[in-house]
């Protein structure tokens, strides 16, 4: 009986740390999370465009960032380069080729932990439909409730470099740079909620 008793309280005190060990799962909100590129243009400047991120599930264990992951997907028809007939021509099958593959995938394979708040996220990046490693630096901003204690948010930033080639991408050399820098600006909610009309900001409200 005394040793029932003992293995009892042994597994009641063990059921919060194992609790607390796993990885909280965040899902991306795509109202405030932002994928910006650049690119030099024939040398003259460095153009820039936007994409979104449209869906996206971030686990996340401060204690143990080996237990974390990403998987992302990014819609390549929505590029946004500030004209709708370069739209059309990024769109088509020299460079993002979204007739054949419409999204960008990225997920994770392992999360490295560099200090208190940043890592870097080993993985693999599908671009029209070619399946390449690629790690990618972050910083975690900050994890908290929003002003309003909506949403409990994780927030993240990260910049890489891509070379376009290596995806297919290879026209237009002579006008068009081959590396493209990419800044990541993410926004996760804790547990799965997403952002409904009702928890936006007001216009003369905050952020949140």
């Amino acid at each position: 009986m005394r040793l029932a008793g003992f293995l009892l309280l042994f597994g009641l005190a063990v059921v919060p740390v194992a609790a607390r060990a796993e990885a909280l799962s965040y899902h991306i909100d795509p109202v405030h999370s932002q994928v910006v590129f650049n690119v030099e243009h024939n040398g003259f400047s460095r153009s820039f465009g936007r994409l979104r991120v449209t869906d996206g599930t971030i686990l996340f264990d401060r204690d143990d960032w080996s237990k974390s992951s990403v998987d992302a997907t990014i819609d390549a028809t929505s590029v946004d380069m500030g004209d709708a007939d370069w739209d059309k021509a990024v769109q088509g099958s020299d460079l993002l080729d979204t007739a054949h593959a419409r999204t960008a995938h990225y997920v994770s394979d392992t999360v490295e932990k560099k200090n208190d708040d940043e890592g870097v996220v080993h993985g693999k990046l599908t671009l029209r439909g070619v399946t390449l490693p690629l790690d990618i630096p972050f910083r975690v901003n900050r994890i908290g409730k929003t002003i309003y204690g909506l949403h409990t948010v994780a927030g993240f930033s990260a910049q890489i470099s891509i070379d376009r080639t290596a995806y297919g991408m290879t026209s237009n050399r002579n006008s068009i740079g081959t590396n493209v820098s990419v800044w990541l600006e993410i926004e996760a909610i804790r547990g799965g909620e997403r952002t409904s009309s009702n928890d936006k900001e007001k216009t003369d409200a905050p952020a949140q």
